[in-house]
């Protein structure tokens, strides 16, 4: 399997941010699943995920004051990095 994420540091946070296709972040039920599938991959880190539309434009899931962080800036910014496993 293969996704893309990264890993940020930022005001003392560690947490990680996983791509995701838009229609799970319109299910609760598929939100746990792909929270359980990945959270293995990142131990100890808050989980974010991140789904874009057809324009490009992301939406993200997860605590709230990253994802506050995370809508102030430009995803393109974001370091990251395809992870095969």
């Amino acid at each position: 399997m293969t996704f893309d994420g990264a890993v940020i540091k930022e005001q003392g946070v560690t947490f990680a941010i996983v791509i995701v296709k838009s229609h799970i972040l319109n299910s609760s039920h598929l939100i746990d699943e792909a929270r359980t599938d990945f959270s293995s991959h990142f131990p100890g880190m808050p989980l974010i995920l991140m789904a874009q539309n057809s324009r490009g434009v992301p939406t993200y899931q997860g605590r709230k004051d990253i994802v506050n962080f995370l809508s102030k800036i430009d995803y393109r910014r974001i370091p990251w990095k395809r992870y095969t496993v």
